[in-house]
């Protein structure tokens, strides 16, 4: 997994467009072909080309060829991860979870806490300051995405930004559709095996399955279309759609990769889940990927911002 990751960059394949730069709808699309390939290839993909375009956004440093980023932005109540502003710079000091890729990143744009409220940094993870946690990973789903915790002992940082700007920036809504896009790659590769069977074996039971999952995909696919084009409109958000139209595109693609889910199992039940390693592997790592988002807290966050427009739809 590893090798694949690191010749997809080394041969230009996550050399992607930047979000609003014209070519939003190209940038999902290569996100959501990557996810399809693999799941975790995709979520790695999605965060070092969403490194790269908030180091631009935010005038970071550079991201040079043979770099390989990740954005390790949770925010847990504990452990923590404190930066400190030294006579010779930021350092970190501190644990950050759910470090996607920990292993692999040569880089890392991270959220660390000034005074109490998180801050952007840049770091470069070759310092020997910044260390993997052994056996702090053990998801079933997604377990090759290496996703533990990485210890810091006074690492050299970069402040990317001001002190707000990671989370007020228009790009950080962009992102965030970009995440959606690998839900919906790896979504389509669930939904490939009852296609699969319906083609090799017509049933009612499961062409109605598969008719729901390509309603639902349909409609997915419709909306990172069409918020692709917005985004392009509009790439530094001054109509202020920016976080109610990525709200929406996620929830749209995440009840779609749930229903693909659940009806692939409910139309094939337990075979392919117990004898097609491939497909039994997707389903778990899409499962946990889903779990980013944040549920029923996001569509009450929906719901509020909706509540104050006077013609939603």
């Amino acid at each position: 997994m590893r090798n694949a990751f690191l010749a997809f960059e080394a041969d230009g394949r996550l050399d992607l467009a930047l979000p609003g730069s014209g070519y939003t709808d190209l940038r999902w699309q290569s996100l959501a072909a990557l996810s399809r390939h693999n799941t975790v290839l995709g979520r790695w993909s999605e965060a070092h080309t969403d490194a790269i375009a908030i180091l631009h956004e935010l005038d970071g440093p550079t991201p040079q060829r043979g770099q390989i980023w990740g954005v390790w932005a949770a925010e847990p109540p504990a452990p923590i991860l404190e930066a400190v502003l030294e006579d010779s710079g930021w350092v970190l000091t501190g644990t950050k979870p759910w470090c996607s890729g920990a292993s692999l990143c040569t880089h890392a744009l991270v959220t660390a806490r000034v005074e109490g409220s998180p801050r952007l940094f840049a770091v470069d993870l070759t310092h020997p300051g910044a260390t993997p946690v052994p056996n702090t990973w053990h998801a079933v789903g997604m377990s090759e995405s290496d996703s533990g915790s990485v210890a810091f002992d006074s690492v050299p940082a970069v402040a990317v930004g001001g002190p707000t700007d990671y989370l007020t920036r228009p790009g950080f809504w962009h992102g965030a559709i970009g995440v959606s896009a690998a839900w919906f790659g790896s979504a389509c590769a669930v939904a490939d095996t009852l296609h699969a069977a319906v083609r090799d074996r017509p049933d009612p039971h499961r062409a109605a399955h598969l008719g729901a999952i390509a309603a639902a995909l349909g409609a997915a696919s419709s909306a990172l279309t069409t918020a692709a084009a917005e985004v392009d409109a509009d790439p530094f958000d001054r109509s202020g759609r920016a976080r109610t139209r990525a709200r929406i595109v996620r929830a749209v693609v995440e009840d779609a990769a749930t229903q693909c889910i659940d009806r692939v199992g409910r139309a094939l039940g337990a075979g392919p889940l117990c004898s097609d390693a491939e497909h039994a592997r997707r389903v778990a790592d899409l499962t946990v990927y889903l779990r980013q988002s944040h549920a029923e807290r996001d569509l009450e966050a929906l719901g509020h911002d909706i509540a104050e427009e006077d013609n939603p739809w």
